[in-house]
């Protein structure tokens, strides 16, 4: 089962449209992840109207169109794998810790918020992943999507992608 994980879209107003190469990779994506700050609802419907399956929660810029229509968490099994998404984890530091607690259930949590990419796994076994944002890089040196293989019970090929710097939306 082939994965595609992205957060932080916030379009239009950090980029004009998602970028080609994430498009790209929806058709092979048995499941497509977006953990929040969608900011505008042709967003989801292009994501929704595109997807095998999407699994997608709001985040802290989204407003109530968005609320309304996605969770705050968001939980699926997939594989044999318990998967959870969330928007927010609160700071990097104790972070592992603070997820195992909060989410003792889980086997993977994709998260976002930060915009930065995350790939580590707490003691007791849940990986925790950000795929940084596909559309507004901030501080990394690259915008950024992850993909990932759920096989066996168990999950391979998490791969970052980095992307050329998108088309800005006009000011």
């Amino acid at each position: 089962m082939r994965l595609l994980l992205m957060s932080d879209t916030h379009l239009p107003k950090r980029a004009k449209r998602l970028p080609e190469q994430l498009l790209a990779e929806l058709p092979h994506a048995d499941v497509v992840f977006h953990a929040g700050d969608w900011v505008d609802t042709a967003t989801l419907d292009l994501l929704e109207s595109h997807s095998r399956r999407l699994i997608g929660v709001y985040g802290n810029n989204d407003g109530p169109e968005l609320r309304a229509r996605l969770p705050e968490v968001a939980r699926a099994e997939l594989g044999g794998l318990r998967f959870g998404v969330v928007h927010e984890t609160g700071p990097a530091q104790g972070r592992e810790a603070r997820c195992a607690a909060r989410f003792p259930d889980l086997d993977v949590l994709v998260f976002g918020h930060s915009h930065i990419p995350w790939d580590t796994t707490a003691p007791g076994g849940l990986r925790l992943l950000n795929p940084g944002s596909p559309t507004d890089r901030r501080r990394q040196p690259h915008c950024t999507y992850l993909t990932a293989t759920v096989a066996g019970g168990a999950l391979t090929d998490v791969t970052l992608h980095r992307l050329p710097r998108p088309e800005r939306a006009p000011v």
